[in-house]
């Protein structure tokens, strides 16, 4: 098989471009992941904020994170579609109960392109009265950001289970 002198030059800009795209990768790579760490320490931070919130039972600043018509899907006590039935439900049934703790291990975020990211990860859940942290649950939520805004439009909390004697121990260290 020969190649016209066309052909080979075609052949040759193709294999230029596709080295020139193999150097410019890293340059490319290293942006995404400065982007994505400074993600990271947004989200992480809302995480603590929002959770601080829910752990004193402040509602005013627990509900701000939410939009008004938020999804919460829990595997265990179904669905809610509206921030003020969020909020209810925490005041009855977490607030001066239980509090809440990330298993940082586990926290991970996902940017959503023209949208906001995704948080995902474990945590676990303890007994004010007792101090006891039995439950552990999964979670993920989409955050959206507005101008300079972040909030919740969608939360699911599933897999909740009692903590191994192994989890246990391996948090009390």
């Amino acid at each position: 098989m020969t190649m016209s002198i066309k052909q080979l030059g075609r052949f040759t800009l193709i294999v230029l471009l596709l080295a020139m795209s193999l150097l410019e990768s890293p340059a490319v790579s290293a942006q995404t992941s400065d982007d994505d760490a400074a993600l990271t320490s947004t989200i992480g931070a809302l995480d603590t904020k929002v959770f601080d919130a829910y752990n004193r039972c402040d509602m005013d600043a627990f509900r701000d994170y939410f939009v008004p018509n938020v999804e919460f899907y829990h595997d265990k006590s179904g669905a809610t579609f509206d921030r003020e039935t969020v909020i209810a439900n925490t005041k009855k049934y977490i607030c001066n109960k239980v509090h809440r703790e990330l298993i940082a291990s586990t926290f991970k975020v996902y940017p959503i392109k023209d949208y906001g990211a995704i948080e995902e990860g474990e945590h676990r859940f303890c007994q004010i009265k007792t101090g006891e942290c039995e439950g552990i649950a999964k979670f993920m939520m989409i955050w959206k950001k507005t101008g300079e805004l972040w909030q919740l439009t969608r939360i699911v909390s599933y897999g909740h289970r009692e903590m191994t004697a192994e989890e246990k121990t391996a948090m009390a260290k």
